[in-house]
């Protein structure tokens, strides 16, 4: 297809300081076919193309960020709560993996015997409010009474070791919470749980005798 054009173009000569305009008329006939189509085909696909591209890309880094972050949110709701439940049921698990190599019973009758006494020599600390140092006497004495109270429980007839687990898990529970009111200085918590962990010793001690 062929388009002619009429275009005036004005032209300006200067001689001897005379100013001469001519006109003259130009026929053009210009092929746009040439150039029409390739702004059609290539450049605007090309657009359409990048910008649904940069679209896409930006929803998919919008949907990996909204994962990682609930992702991320999950692990830190999951580590939260299985630390709470570590915290208070730690003290109410058996350790059956306690071993003393050669200690003999009577040793270890022995031993739960000073090692509960020391225990509960830990009321001179909290009188004092020493709250610190109470909870390091509490977790040295604890953790050897565990020991021997182990040995013991292994050695007796089946038929008596449920009630001394019972009692060894009801023991250690108010020893580990005993801990955390002195960390938190929570002087009426810290009473009650003291005040459980005499009668359970004092019922210990009258059952190994």
């Amino acid at each position: 297809m062929l388009i002619f054009l009429q275009i005036p173009i004005s032209c300006f000569l200067m001689d001897k300081g005379q100013r001469i305009m001519e006109l003259r008329t130009f026929t053009m006939q210009p092929n746009l076919t040439q150039f029409f189509p390739t702004f059609k085909c290539c450049f605007k696909p090309s657009f359409q193309h990048n910008s649904h591209s940069t679209n896409h890309n930006e929803e998919f880094t919008l949907k990996i960020t909204r994962r990682k972050v609930g992702i991320l949110a999950a692990m830190a709701s999951f580590i939260w709560s299985e630390n709470c439940i570590v915290r208070t049921q730690s003290a109410n698990a058996f350790e059956f993996g306690f071993v003393v190599p050669g200690q003999t019973i009577e040793e270890a009758e022995i031993g739960v015997r000073n090692h509960a006494q020391d225990l509960l020599q830990v009321r001179d600390l909290l009188e004092k409010e020493s709250w610190r140092e109470a909870q390091k006497a509490l977790r040295l004495n604890s953790a050897l009474l565990k020991k021997d109270m182990y040995t013991i429980i292994q050695s007796k007839p089946g038929s008596e070791r449920p009630l001394l687990r019972h009692l060894y898990s009801t023991l250690f529970n108010n020893v580990s919470r005993l801990d955390y009111a002195a960390r938190d200085k929570d002087g009426s918590q810290v009473w009650q749980c003291y005040e459980n962990i005499v009668l359970i010793v004092n019922d210990i001690l009258s059952r190994i005798q």
